[in-house]
Order: C-alpha cells, then sequence, then structure tokens
C-alpha cells in the first residue's frame, strides 16, 4: 500500500492547495502544505487542512500518476526514529484494554469450554454453582458453561463445584500418533503444484549426491498475556460489544448472526488487545460471549482463565515437510523439492485466496526462496488435524517454511564441506538484496571468528512478508543438552525504513516470540484434548534466557516491507544451525529437544 498511499496523500495535498490559493487569488505554485496548514509562502498567510476541505472536495480529482511526489530528500518524520505515542499510557495503566471495560449493573462470567474439540456438556451441578457466594446464574451452550457471578473469583469456583461432565463425541481418543500419521501420509502423495521449474525429475535422477530430509513442527498457542474476553449487553433488539478485536467487521457479523438482526445493530466498542499475534483474528471469543449474554440479563463480562484461554486456542498448524535436493560435483544445487503437508488457513479465512489447491500462506518462504535453483517444485498438501482447530499465528507459512528452507540448505552446505555463509553467497548471485544482508549479518557477528567449545554461529536467511533477513545467532550447548542463546545479529533489508526505533522494537520483540516457540512451544493432543494449560506446562521465555539482540537495517529506497512477524520466522533455524555448528547434531524438529543434544 505504500505506493497507493502516497499517492493518495500528494492527490490531497494537491487539492487543499489549489484551494488556499483560489481563495487568496494567488498561484499554487507559491503554496506549500506541512504541519497540518496550508501556507501561503509570499503572504505569510496560513489555512489550517480543516478549513479548506469543503473548497478541495468540489475541486476536480487530479490523475494520480501525474501528481509529483514528495522528493524523498524532504521527507521529515519518514525514516526518523520517532516513539509512539501511546507508551506511556501502557505503562502507566491509563490504556484501555477489552478486559478492562466497566460497565454499570456489569456481571463477570467464566467459562469452561468442551475439553475436547466439538465436545459438548453432558451434565453438571447447577446446585453446588449456585451455592458459592456471589454466583447469579449458571449458563449452557451447545459446547460451553458459563457461572455467572458477582465478580470473577466466584464465577469461577462456581464452575469448580458444578462438576461438570462433557461428552467428547468422536474424537475423544484422538493423540498426536494419529495427526502425525495423517501427515505422514500425506506427505507421501503429490500436492498442489505452487511452483514447477526447471524439470526437476530429470535433474534428481542424474544428480549425485541426493539428499532427503522430513522436518516436523508442532501446533503453537498464542498464549497472549491478555486472555480471551468479551464484554456483551444485548437491549432493546440492539447489541453492544467491547472487546479488543483485529476483525471488527467480523465480530459484528458474527454476533448479528447469532441473534438474528441486522448487522447495524451491533455496535463493536474496540478497545487496545493485550497481545494478538492472530488470535484475535478470530471471533470465536464473540461468539460464545454473545451466547452467553443472550440467556443474562444486563450487560456481562466473559473472562477465560488462562487454562482455557490455552486449551480452547486456534493454533499454528502442525506442519509435516518432507524435502529433497540433488546435488553436482561441487555440491551445488541442480534440483530442489519441498512438499509441505498441514492445515490451510486460507481455506477457511480466505477460500478464493486458494487457487489450484494451494494456500499461498502455507507456501510463503517456500516457493518462492531467495536462492537460484536450476530445478525446483514445491507442492502444497492440505491436512486438516481432524478437529484441532487452527489459525493464524505470528507468520503462519514463513515461520515453518523458512526453519525448513534453511535447515535444509545447511544440510546441504555440510554435504558439500562448505561454509554456511560461503555456500548461501554461491546462490545469491542473481539477488544482490539477498547478498547483502547475508554479507553484513555475518561481519557484524563476526562470524568466522574462533569460539570457545561447545559454542556454535548459525545462519538463516529469509524473503518474506516483503522484506529480506539474515540471522546469525550465538549458541551455547551445555553437556547435559541445555541450550543457552547468547546472541542474535540481524540485517533486514525491509525497503524504506519509514521508523527505524519501530523497526528495531518489532525485530527484538519477534525475535524473542521466535525464540519462545523454538526453545520450548509445542502443543500436544492426548484423548483429544490439549495436553497443556498454563504456564508451567507451555512455557514461556524468562528474562533470563534473552540473548542480546542487533538490528542492523539495511539502507533502501525500495518500498516498505513487512517487519512485525519477520525475525520471528528466521530466529529457529539460526539457532538450530548453531547448534549443529556445535554439536555436529541436526534438528529437524521444534521444540528443541536438550535430550536429544545430551553428550554421551
Amino acid at each position: 500500500m505504500w505506493q497507493p498511499l502516497r499517492q493518495a496523500g500528494a492527490v490531497a495535498r494537491t487539492l487543499l492547495v489549489q484551494a488556499a490559493a483560489a481563495r487568496w487569488g494567488v498561484d499554487a505554485a507559491g503554496c506549500t502544505a506541512r504541519d497540518g496548514r496550508v501556507h501561503d509562502a509570499a503572504g505569510g498567510r496560513s489555512f489550517g487542512y480543516g478549513e479548506l476541505v469543503d473548497d478541495a472536495a468540489r475541486l476536480p480529482v487530479p490523475d494520480a500518476a501525474a501528481v509529483a511526489l514528495k522528493d524523498p530528500a524532504d521527507f521529515r518524520l519518514i525514516g526518523q526514529p520517532l516513539h509512539r505515542l501511546d507508551t506511556p499510557d501502557k505503562v502507566n495503566g491509563r490504556a484501555v484494554f477489552g478486559i478492562d471495560a466497566r460497565l454499570p449493573g456489569m456481571k463477570i462470567a467464566a467459562i469452561a469450554i468442551a475439553p475436547v474439540f466439538g465436545g459438548r456438556p453432558a451434565g453438571l451441578d447447577e446446585a453446588a454453582a449456585k451455592a458459592v457466594r456471589g454466583v447469579h446464574q449458571v449458563v449452557t451452550t451447545d459446547e460451553a458453561v458459563a457461572v455467572i457471578a458477582e465478580h470473577w473469583w466466584a464465577a469461577h469456583k462456581g464452575l469448580e463445584a458444578a462438576a461438570i461432565r462433557w461428552d467428547g463425541g468422536e474424537h475423544g481418543s484422538v493423540g498426536m500418533a494419529d495427526l502425525r500419521a495423517d501427515l505422514d501420509a500425506a506427505s507421501r502423495r503429490p500436492g498442489a503444484i505452487a511452483r514447477d521449474e526447471g524439470g526437476v525429475d530429470a535433474a534428481l535422477a542424474g544428480a549425485a549426491p541426493r539428499l532427503e530430509a522430513v522436518y516436523e513442527l508442532p501446533f503453537l498457542a498464542h498464549a497472549a498475556l491478555e486472555p480471551m474476553n468479551c464484554t456483551v449487553h444485548i437491549h432493546d433488539g440492539a447489541c453492544d460489544i467491547w472487546v479488543g478485536t483485529q476483525i471488527p467487521g467480523i465480530a459484528q457479523a458474527v454476533a448479528a448472526g447469532i441473534l438474528g438482526i441486522p448487522a447495524e445493530k451491533v455496535v463493536i466498542h474496540n478497545h487496545l488487545i493485550g497481545g494478538g499475534f492472530g488470535r484475535r483474528l478470530e471471533a470465536d471469543g464473540i461468539a460464545h460471549a454473545v451466547k452467553i449474554a443472550r440467556q443474562v440479563s444486563g450487560p456481562v463480562k466473559v473472562v477465560w482463565s488462562r487454562e482455557e484461554d490455552i486449551r480452547h486456542d486456534m493454533y499454528r498448524p502442525y506442519y509435516y515437510d518432507r524435502l529433497q535436493a540433488g546435488l553436482d560435483a561441487e555440491g551445488r544445487p541442480v534440483a530442489w523439492t519441498h512438499r509441505v503437508s498441514g492445515s490451510s488457513i486460507m481455506a477457511r479465512f480466505a477460500p478464493a485466496a486458494v487457487v489450484n489447491g494451494v494456500d499461498p500462506d502455507g507456501v510463503e518462504g517456500a516457493a518462492e526462496p531467495p536462492y537460484a535453483f536450476p530445478a525446483i517444485r514445491v507442492e502444497f498438501q492440505r491436512v486438516e488435524p481432524r478437529h484441532v482447530p487452527t489459525s493464524w499465528w505470528r507468520g503462519v507459512g514463513p515461520t515453518h517454511n523458512i526453519f525448513v528452507v534453511e535447515s535444509f540448505i545447511d544440510e546441504l552446505a555440510a554435504a558439500a564441506g562448505a561454509d554456511p555463509v560461503a555456500y548461501r553467497r554461491s546462490l545469491l548471485d542473481a539477488n544482490p538484496r539477498a547478498r547483502a544482508v547475508v554479507d553484513h549479518a555475518a561481519a557484524a557477528s563476526g562470524w568466522g571468528n574462533a569460539l570457545p567449545a561447545g559454542h556454535g554461529r548459525g545462519v538463516a536467511l529469509q524473503y518474506a512478508f516483503g522484506s529480506y533477513l539474515a540471522m546469525v545467532a550465538e549458541v551455547e550447548v551445555a553437556a547435559d543438552g541445555g541450550v543457552r542463546v547468547h546472541r542474535l545479529v540481524a540485517a533486514v533489508d525491509c525497503g524504506r525504513a519509514v521508523n527505524p526505533d519501530q523497526i528495531r522494537a518489532q525485530m527484538e520483540g519477534g525475535a524473542i516470540f521466535g525464540l519462545t516457540a523454538a526453545l520450548h512451544g509445542e502443543i500436544t493432543i492426548t484423548d483429544g484434548r490439549v495436553a497443556q494449560g498454563n504456564f508451567d506446562t507451555y512455557l514461556p521465555m524468562r528474562i533470563d534466557e534473552v540473548p542480546v539482540v542487533e538490528t542492523h537495517l539495511i539502507d533502501s529506497s525500495e518500498a516498505p516491507g513487512g517487519i512485525g512477524e519477520t525475525a520471528t520466522a528466521a530466529v529457529s533455524p539460526a539457532v538450530t544451525n548453531a547448534i549443529f555448528a556445535a554439536t555436529g547434531k541436526r534438528l529437524r524438529r521444534l521444540p528443541i529437544d536438550p535430550a536429544a543434544l545430551k553428550r554421551a
């Protein structure tokens, strides 16, 4: 949207300047727009933009392509390290998040959802729940039970007292072995073609050696600091909703559909989000709250416990990727195949984007690697994980594909007996932006300098979200297999840096988010239900585990690319490649298992 927004701004500026010049009876060439006002350079006069909008709206709109854009040399804000204006309120507690909603007469609801996805309540002790002091009401829906009370703790204790019995349905015995078997079987069948160039089969047949690998990545939760919550007041044929959501339009439509009222009768009061990461692109929490609120008189705030938040998330998909590559006599790849097997989020969220069976997000980071492969085939094999819901994360396709591609590239470098940085550089002759970030990260990290025993450096390169990133990780692997990441050095070319301060913040936060997943993140299914339930079993990274994160920005005049999810994708392969450098052990599955790294 960089170019369209620049053009829209330039058109608006042109119209405002023309309107001011007409009022003054002067040549528009002598007028300038800045700081919310149009200035007459000769006369020392000015108008605020608001004083001119009516006149400007009546003028003929010029062709956007013909309007002169501001020369980058004249940028006053773009490229400057500006601080966020909302940070003080977030620090001092004045910021209002969804969970902070307060209404007169509001009751609080605690919710228990069927522990097996798709299950339903089979019975409960309503009298015991109501006997808890402060409890007003017990509500059931098709898949959940809620206790309505004066405050959350009473509602929570009421749920415990209710001793709910559940019917798990047909998925009550599903476990990880079943889901893995589904993926493994699918990965052995041809998938939808995302890219097929250069005659892969013939190139593989003539290659020696040929390498094969299977990579496996787990379900991941979001575990945002603010658990899911939603406040609903249904009254007078209308519905008001207070929530922090990334999709207010969808939220409005979902609520209207449940209540059978026009969408314009539903008002979304959107609040700040205490962690989204894609979780709040879904409206399931809003749907639960509306189904509960229509059985309650007055406003009700539904707050999920941490256990419900983790056990009824919509997860980053479980992926299972099968790769094969053929090398020539010098160890360079002559053929590359990558079959991605996993859930398709776009098929549910935006089905029109899925063309010929290929989920564009599912293959992002795989179908357009930065390297020059003479022959390449990338396939997508859609495998929905039976009953487990999947959705967006902080990057979906790239957060698994970059790990797979960069790990396998490292395997090829090892097979060729080549330095990992030099090997990557040899495949980047046609991609100067990619080569530049590799060179910068390698130099800044001290690549090639000696390290103590048990230490290693690893590199990863990616092109995703419209940005290039190279990351070098420096790790230490202890005798017991424990991994400590000491340093992450990133060089990023995200096009023109609009706000360097925010780019660095996103790189640091994204790296920590991705590293948390690489070290600890895994959701597993046992007897149809999620085994993890709080931060004791779904571990966040501790502050003493956080490495130094250095970000180096490559000066660029290209259009801005994405940055919020970029480091999240690159950090895991950089770390596991560093582990290989330190130990000689290749990790093809996440999260990192210290037992696999323990010295004999």
